[in-house]
């Protein structure tokens, strides 16, 4: 997204009643980024061939996103042509130290 990206008007999606006030504009709909993982998932298959997959999600922001990304893939992995192993783990990082 350009820094000069002045996004989505937020009358087109329909926004929580307790967010309305706050937000101004939509930058990135939640459409598209369902896609761009959907995409992501299937570059990763394929960059992965046959190898075993480690996935590591960090906690606790990443997990919506890293949840979403691993159903894609598990998908992608019973409707493909090969069945690929997932192991899947979670690391929890302090900020701000």
């Amino acid at each position: 997204i350009k820094d000069e990206e002045s996004g989505y008007n937020k009358n087109l999606f329909c926004i929580p009643k307790h967010y309305e006030e706050d937000l101004e504009r939509v930058f990135i709909p939640h459409g598209l980024i369902l896609d761009r993982t959907e995409r992501l998932a299937r570059d990763i298959m394929q960059d992965m061939g046959s190898h075993h997959i480690v996935a590591l999600c960090v906690l606790k922001g990443g997990y919506k996103f890293f949840a979403d990304l691993l159903d894609h893939i598990k998908a992608l992995n019973q409707n493909g042509e090969k069945s690929v192993p997932i192991t899947v783990d979670f690391v929890r990082i302090k900020s701000y130290c």
